[in-house]
């Protein structure tokens, strides 16, 4: 698969995520500069984490505007897969690409801790080399990742299945304690309705090599390259 990863001014683990597709799973990957008002032919986007413009305004209020977001509207709507990871979720919700809103955390600080989501969704790009109710530990590390939406449309969400992770704890028990920023119904990932876009804020790009101790978010990536779907 060819892999694009969109680099916004402040992006800081856009190399981590190039690494990761280019030379763990040995995939085609090139950096797309967010000036760039045209795609080459990939089959996956990476909005990568990181602080797009310095989080001006609020996270990803500004990343919106680029002019490469006009380009990744048209490459989702044309069925292309697109995963967006901490600020790249944020970037996405901004766009309405994805449902729904980051707050601050509850704690109204910055956490960068390892903690564990429960996988709810099985039959997506994203998710199908797992099975419903694997727990996965990931690290997180962001300021706004209290997510949230309306009553409808966390409903939509709910009957569409498309939250993909919450926050759990070792034995994969939803609880308030194992909740690392108060969003809503512990949700750490969601997908659109078309399940071709995943938004999360953990970042399995930090997890996905036995050298760092921990592979689970090596799931993520197997499971895009295994569903060999997209545009070229």
């Amino acid at each position: 698969m060819k892999f694009g990863v969109i680099v916004f001014p402040g992006s800081n683990c856009d190399h981590d995520c190039y690494h990761v597709v280019k030379h763990v799973f040995k995939q085609d990957a090139e950096f797309v500069w967010h000036k760039e008002s045209r795609l080459a032919s990939y089959d996956c986007l990476i909005l990568p984490g990181g602080f797009s413009y310095g989080d001006y305004l609020r996270p990803g209020a500004i990343g919106k505007f680029s002019p490469i977001m006009k380009e990744v509207r048209r490459f989702a709507c044309d069925g292309g897969l697109i995963l967006g990871i901490c600020n790249g979720f944020q970037v996405l919700l901004e766009t309405d690409l994805l449902p729904g809103a980051m707050m601050r955390n509850r704690s109204l600080k910055f956490i960068c801790k390892d903690l564990y989501l429960r996988l709810e969704e099985d039959d997506t790009p994203f998710t199908n080399r797992g099975r419903v109710g694997d727990v996965l530990k990931m690290p997180i590390a962001h300021f706004d990742g209290n997510y949230f939406v309306d009553d409808k449309t966390l409903q939509e969400l709910e009957e569409n299945h498309q939250i993909l992770f919450r926050y759990c704890d070792h034995n994969g028990d939803v609880t308030t304690d194992a909740n690392p920023n108060g969003a809503l119904r512990n949700i750490a990932g969601i997908c659109n309705r078309e399940r071709n876009i995943l938004g999360m804020m953990p970042h399995p790009e930090r997890c996905s090599e036995s050298i760092l101790g921990n592979e689970d978010g090596r799931l993520i990536f197997e499971s895009i390259i295994d569903s060999g779907v997209g545009i070229r």
